[in-house]
């Protein structure tokens, strides 16, 4: 009989479940749902970078996306499911009680939001961030060494910090912290102790400064030198952890029944969205693979023989095993990209949603106009993208940097603001536009640079993702700026996609995760080759990029 699998994605807005051949790769179904409390901005602050998602968002759009995916397959694929796993954004943590359960679960936290899942771009925990990075420094031991040598306000231990400085009744109660990659593996297998929790090698060597070289998290000493409230939490957490090709166990009763699969179905361990994302595909070493969204991800595998005893600057860390296993992953990113677009459309948005509705409550129901409202906000980034696309690069004078949600890589630094310079009075929102496309390609050139300029070739770029599949003009702008081919792959889906080849592995239907990518994989769809013309402008305009970077953070933050 065929096999099938599971495989799940859950990003920043919504989660999306696929159903896979586990031998040809051939998507059968395909289901998305937004997280109900998230779709309504509960729990968050964007004023305080604030974002904060509720573990029951999590739990019924699994329930929700899986069913309604098996509900557009035959009826004997439920049966012949064989393997389910998970990838989720991070570092993404939350504190537990004893049992794994995250806080939000329990009646008294409900509705706290630092008891949920603090989102990857929660930006609350700069001061903490900034406190491991002296602590490291002065270290004997320098802790964030393999994770670039900074450490981020988007990672484990700083948010950690932070809640239990903001809020003494958490703290009080916390018992453990869990990943969000690797409690959704826990619940579907029935776990009901936190010491049980299957710990992810992928977050937890590059968020929390676990690696072997010193026998796993940073010492009991060192995080309570960085803050009294954390004592005890090293011995409740873990000393080991594994990589996503090996199973944690299999479906429990319970959601064996709710999910309407059988009990013998495989669960995967969790990982990060990008680095399943990069398996989808079809990462090899010399190859970039680039997850564009909200922000970006960028992944790399590379050898044991390669890496050798390199400590790659700036980055988001190198970890054994993290992407394939027997390989040492590498992860860098931007902390906006479509967030930027998103940015710029809010502001464009402002009129059309506060002045059109007045201008016309008299003529039309308040359905009509709302109806009016969201198709022109719909259209805002098509017409910007048409007009912006006519304007020659040599005309394009404008310059911004890509910081508006701080600056992940190279050399991560949450306290940077975005700046765009060069206006004029005749300046108009498609040359603005256009600057911010760009600022988001000279990012990415700032990533392929630290990494080549660290001894890493890159020979290969994939994009996948939404943007990368839908938005030409964005791609082939960063394609001239990097002077390098993009291979796009042919899912938008390819992060799930990934989920499943792990499941697939997990379950014994392939020996490793590369047989899984040769057999499962869904090639590209298209390549961006870089145009001339463009790249040599666009080296001048580059220079001028990291001026203007060099003036933002020395003189403005």
């Amino acid at each position: 009989m065929t096999k099938y699998v599971i495989g799940l994605d859950y990003g920043s807005d919504s989660a999306r479940a696929l159903v896979v051949n586990a031998t040809t790769g051939e998507i059968l179904a395909t289901s998305v749902q937004y997280y109900p409390r998230w779709k309504q901005g509960l729990y968050c602050n964007p004023k305080t970078n604030q974002w904060r998602q509720h573990p029951k968002d999590y739990l019924e759009v699994l329930e929700g996306t899986v069913k309604d995916a098996l509900s557009q397959c035959p009826q004997e694929v439920a049966k012949n499911v064989v393997g389910i796993a998970f990838d989720t954004t991070g570092s993404t943590p939350a504190f537990t009680d004893e049992t794994g359960t995250p806080l939000a679960m329990l009646p008294e936290f409900e509705d706290n939001p630092n008891a949920m899942f603090v989102l990857w771009k929660d930006h609350t925990a700069v001061k903490e961030a900034e406190e491991i990075n002296l602590a490291c420094a002065k270290s004997e031991i320098n802790y964030a060494k393999y994770e670039g040598g900074i450490y981020s306000a988007e990672w484990f231990w700083a948010k950690a910090m932070h809640i239990l400085r903001e809020d003494s009744k958490v703290a009080q109660k916390a018992y453990s912290i869990v990943e969000y990659c690797e409690w959704l593996p826990a619940v579907l297998t029935g776990v009901n102790k936190s010491k049980d929790i299957v710990r992810s090698r992928c977050a937890c060597g590059h968020k929390a400064m676990w690696h072997k070289e010193w026998g796993g998290l940073p010492s009991e000493d060192f995080l309570v030198s960085l803050e009294p409230k954390l004592a005890g939490f090293r011995a409740r957490l873990f000393e080991e952890t594994e990589t996503a090709d090996k199973p944690v166990g299999h479906l429990c009763k319970e959601w064996a029944e709710r999910l309407g699969l059988n009990e013998d179905v495989v669960v995967a361990g969790g990982a990060y969205d990008c680095h399943m994302g990069a398996v989808g595909a079809g990462v090899t070493p010399h190859t970039l693979v680039r997850v564009i969204g909200t922000s970006t991800c960028d992944v790399m595998v590379a050898s044991y023989d390669e890496i050798g005893t390199k400590c790659i600057k700036g980055i988001c860390g190198q970890v054994d095993g993290s992407v394939i296993p027997g390989m040492v992953g590498l992860e860098a990113g931007q902390s906006s990209f479509g967030d930027v677009y998103a940015m710029f459309r809010r502001i464009l948005e402002f009129p059309v949603r506060e002045i059109l509705p007045q201008t016309i409550g008299d003529k039309l129901s308040k359905e009509e106009i709302d109806n009016i409202v969201e198709k022109t906000c719909d259209k805002i980034i098509v017409k910007l993208t048409e007009e912006a696309e006519k304007i020659p690069v040599c005309e394009s004078t404008m310059i911004a940097t890509d910081w508006i949600n701080g600056r992940r890589t190279p050399d991560a630094n949450q306290l940077l603001k975005g700046t765009i310079a060069g206006f004029t009075l005749g300046s108009n929102a498609p040359q603005v536009f256009r600057a911010l496309v760009e600022a988001t390609a000279y990012g990415t050139k700032a990533i392929v640079d630290r990494f080549e300029n660290e001894g890493i070739v890159i020979d290969n770029v994939i994009g996948i993702g939404g943007i990368a599949l839908k938005s030409p003009f964005v791609m082939q702008t960063m394609c001239d700026v990097i002077n390098k081919p993009i291979k796009v792959c042919n899912t938008d889906q390819a992060c799930a996609l990934g989920a499943a080849m792990f499941a697939a592995t997990a379950a014994g239907i392939y020996e490793k995760v590369e047989d899984a990518i040769e057999n499962m994989n869904s090639g590209f769809s298209k390549e961006y080759i870089p145009q001339p013309e463009n790249v040599k402008a666009y080296e001048d305009i580059y220079k001028k990029y990291l001026k203007l970077g060099q003036f933002t953070e020395k003189k403005l933050f």
